[in-house]
């Protein structure tokens, strides 16, 4: 008779178990109990709906359900409920006319272990709203969208021809050698100085901001994200913290050292500005200018700025050899109006075609997919739906970049997109590679003369192509928080009569 209890005891403690189970976790109380939310597809117990969406590519997935679910969805990642963002009509709504009900960001894991809440790009609050203001201030004292950070620019474009000279037309990946460039322009902006390619400082860097951009994007790492057993457990986000704190470390060292030699009438660079707000404000208990502030500012200046920029340039490159024809109609339009000089911002408007070429670049390529997460800052109604004050929100960036209401043909490369039925250069609402709103890239004017300084100086002086033995050119995505192409073998021939001949 005991044992008959024993077992009946066991079989209702189960019973309950498995109600509280799905109290918790049932396919449809988790978005009933609010009002008028975003509904979306079933969710499981525990993964939500992982079971649909690719951890490689969630932005492929979260593409597909917004052809069934519209333009405003749930999904549940997990326990993390998400609300998804689609189409350029609903994204430029959120982020631009309701820009401070979406200026938020979530409390992610692996970027609040890494920044501490702090920096730029995943800041909270008034912390953000103070290190986003005296960044642009001071990247536009130095030089940001001024003649004097162009000069630097087109130096640079100086040392990557050289460098891609010494290559004598031999098949190379281009990867680390476009980011040694564009990380130099970061670099220059933040130290007041320049490396060598071959500086030792200057490698670990780059080989840093490589891997840990291929990391934030792997399924391990969305795991950590979601699940908090996998922050105990080995993976992805362990090589990132490390990768971090040894930047960390190295950047902690520079900041000792620009301090011992600290002229506040003299700043030599971004770290000099930033060391000289903090002396003013030491008295102040409550300011925002502290040393982990500025390790996260200055690590995000890194990231951010070097590895999308890079990335753009090598999209753009291997298009140029994808299609020749493109590639000859840049190098007939640099001949017309620069020729052999050097080149610079002031061309850009007489050089419509070129100009589509790097914007189509942006679109195409879609480097950000699912745009920077936002939150809600309170409570709302926004298209119908009521999304309550600190509502994970996803602006997926791919379907404006993609949208067929926006882009005559969103899935080919078509500069075209951008260009008027006279050839001329025409703007498209819809190009939003550097997101809207509060949230914009604080880097887009930097970026946009660096791709086109960068882009038209190895245009002029290189026809690029794969080697003979390689027919059939493919171009495609790697897997990453970012979206770089997937390298090359690619022949930096210098121009002539000769090898354009051969081009087609």
């Amino acid at each position: 008779m005991d044992c008959q209890l024993s077992a009946l005891t066991i079989y209702v403690l189960l019973f309950i178990a498995i109600l509280y189970i799905f109290k918790h976790f049932t396919l449809w109380t988790s978005d009933a109990s609010i009002k008028n939310f975003p509904t979306g597809p079933r969710t499981l117990p525990v993964i939500g709906n992982l079971h649909i969406i690719s951890l490689k590519k969630p932005n492929e997935s979260l593409m597909e359900l917004s052809k069934q679910y519209g333009p405003v969805f749930s999904v549940k990642m997990g326990s993390v409920k998400m609300v998804v963002l689609s189409g350029y009509e609903t994204v430029k709504r959120a982020l631009v006319d309701y820009a401070e009900e979406f200026s938020e960001r979530p409390h992610i894991p692996i970027f609040e272990a890494i920044h501490l809440g702090c920096g730029l790009p995943f800041a909270h609050g008034e912390n953000w709203k103070t290190m986003r203001r005296f960044t642009l201030s001071t990247l536009r004292n130095f030089g940001m969208g001024k003649r004097t950070i162009e000069d630097r620019i087109i130096e640079e474009c100086g040392y990557m021809i050289k460098l891609f000279e010494s290559l004598e037309g031999k098949p190379s990946d281009l990867t680390i050698k476009t980011n040694f460039a564009i990380g130099n322009i970061i670099i220059s902006i933040v130290y007041g100085q320049r490396f060598d390619y071959q500086h030792p400082v200057l490698l670990r860097i780059m080989q840093i901001i490589d891997e840990n951009m291929r990391l934030l994007g792997s399924p391990s790492t969305v795991m950590y994200n979601l699940f908090p057993i996998f922050r105990y457990l080995p993976g992805a986000h362990t090589k990132i913290k490390k990768n971090v704190a040894d930047l960390h470390a190295f950047l902690t060292a520079e900041f000792v050292d620009h301090l011992k030699k600290l002229d506040r009438d003299d700043q030599r660079g971004f770290i000099d500005a930033f060391l000289v707000k903090q002396q003013e404000e030491k008295s102040d208990p409550r300011t925002y200018f502290n040393d982990t502030n500025l390790v996260a500012v200055v690590t995000s200046l890194f990231m951010a700025g070097t590895d999308t920029t890079s990335s753009t340039i090598r999209w753009a490159i291997s298009f140029m050899i994808k299609y020749p024809e493109m590639q000859k109609r840049v190098h007939e339009e640099i001949d017309k109006v620069i020729g052999s000089a050097q080149p610079r911002i002031d061309h850009r408007k007489n050089m419509p075609y070129t100009n589509a070429v790097i914007h189509e670049t942006q679109r195409f390529a879609n480097i950000v997919p699912m745009n920077l997460p936002r939150e809600t800052t309170k409570d709302i109604t926004f298209q119908g739906y009521y999304l309550p004050k600190g509502t994970f929100i996803i602006p997926l960036l791919e379907s404006v970049l993609y949208d067929k209401t926006q882009f005559q043909r969103p899935d080919s490369f078509y500069p075209e997109h951008f260009l008027d039925s006279d050839g001329g250069f025409v703007k498209n609402a819809a190009f939003m590679p550097f997101s809207a709103g509060r949230r914009v890239c604080i880097g887009e004017t930097l970026a946009k003369m660096e791709l086109f300084l960068f882009f038209t100086s190895l245009m002029q002086r290189f026809t690029f192509r794969t080697p003979p033995d390689v027919t059939d050119v493919q171009v495609r995505p790697t897997v990453g928080f970012t979206i770089a192409p997937v390298a090359l073998q690619i022949c930096c021939l210098p121009r002539s009569k000769d090898n354009e001949s051969t081009i087609a």
